[in-house]
């Protein structure tokens, strides 16, 4: 119970899981899983030359054709790329909105992701990253990710929630004022920067996923694993420690999740926006605030929203090419859910001016 003359404790908004009953639970869940799966397969038919039974043959293992080539080699590694890029946004923007208490916090606006881009950049620049090596991608964008987290934190100091968002878009413009400096030093070196700049999930094979699916996964795992030390903190510091639990260090081993995971989208598909702000919103409304569930809703609904980004990208690329435009220009994954997510935030702004209170 709340002393007397404290702010009462604001409590989780009630989700649709408050109050339902477990075959219900069941039933959405599945309602989830079932969506996923139809995005994945309106992404493998996205591309165009491929029915539905050719891509589940060439899913199968049949390699006779060309279409089912092109479906296991370039397809297939596409839509993992972007299944995997989409539950790390996810998890660690929900990560980062629950242990910061801080729901602007995100991959993009805490100086995350803009750091592993320029770690990718700066390693291809300096040679210590291959153009085509799985393994330096992932390191590099781990390092530039901490370096991005650590200028914010710096910036920020002692700031509360909303400095924390400023110190963050300040750190961000930093870094991308680095990344632009290493840009114009030499531009022939980055013949594909605006992969990494705007984010796309195209021109994935296997072998750009050997060292990131086991990532992303292994620390998505680890994340749920700290759901409920995540709980705890997003009841504040002092509730925390009267619990028995150290809130310094549970949340710097959550930030480290969360930078991890981060870094893992980054090193597969680059800079793609908006995907960890708006998606944890979703999954803590769909969750009722319990991070045990939030954690893998954010993952299922971050891995759909990528993919049907991309399968949107995808059917714009053979639009643009019905139009002449054919080898010159095909639509980044990122810039979908840019336009998709600021019309989201838009639409909420608008919409919270007409709550009371």
């Amino acid at each position: 119970m709340d002393g007397p003359g404290r702010r009462p404790r604001r409590r989780p908004r009630p989700g649709p899981e408050d109050g339902v009953s477990p075959a219900r639970a069941v039933l959405r869940w599945a309602g989830v899983v079932t969506g996923l799966l139809a995005v994945a397969a309106a992404h493998l038919l996205a591309r165009g030359g491929a029915d539905p039974a050719t891509a589940a043959e060439a899913l199968l293992g049949d390699r006779s054709g060309l279409d089912h080539r092109i479906v296991a080699e370039l397809g297939a590694p596409r839509l993992v790329t972007a299944l995997l890029t989409g539950a790390a946004l996810g998890v660690a923007g929900l990560v980062l909105q629950t242990a910061l208490r801080n729901p602007l916090a995100a991959p993009e606006f805490t100086g995350v992701n803009p750091g592993a881009v320029l770690g990718i950049l700066a390693g291809l620049q300096s040679g210590l990253v291959p153009a085509d090596s799985a393994g330096g991608a992932l390191a590099a964008a781990l390092a530039g990710g901490a370096a991005g987290g650590l200028v914010t934190w710096v910036i920020a100091g002692r700031s509360d929630a909303g400095g924390l968002v400023v110190a963050g878009l300040l750190g961000g413009a930093l870094l991308a004022g680095f990344t632009t400096l290493l840009l114009a030093y030499q531009p022939s070196r980055f013949g594909n920067a605006l992969r990494w700049l705007i984010g796309s999930v195209e021109g994935r094979v296997w072998e750009h996923l050997a060292h990131g699916w086991w990532w992303v996964c292994g620390w998505t795992l680890l994340a749920w694993a700290g759901a409920a030390a995540l709980g705890v903190l997003s009841g504040g510091d002092e509730h925390a420690a009267s619990l028995g639990l150290n809130p310094r260090v549970a949340r710097a081993l959550l930030l480290g999740a969360a930078i991890a995971l981060s870094a893992g989208a980054a090193s597969l598909a680059g800079a793609v926006s908006f995907v960890g702000l708006v998606v944890p919103h979703a999954a803590r409304w769909a969750s009722g605030g319990d991070p045990r569930r939030g954690v893998p809703l954010a993952a299922l609904l971050g891995a759909g929203a990528v993919t049907l980004a991309d399968a949107v990208a995808q059917v714009a690329t053979r639009l643009l090419a019905d139009g002449g435009a054919a080898h010159r220009l095909g639509v980044p994954t990122g810039v979908v859910t840019a336009l998709a997510g600021a019309a989201v935030l838009v639409t909420v702004a608008r919409r919270s001016r007409h709550l009371p209170g």
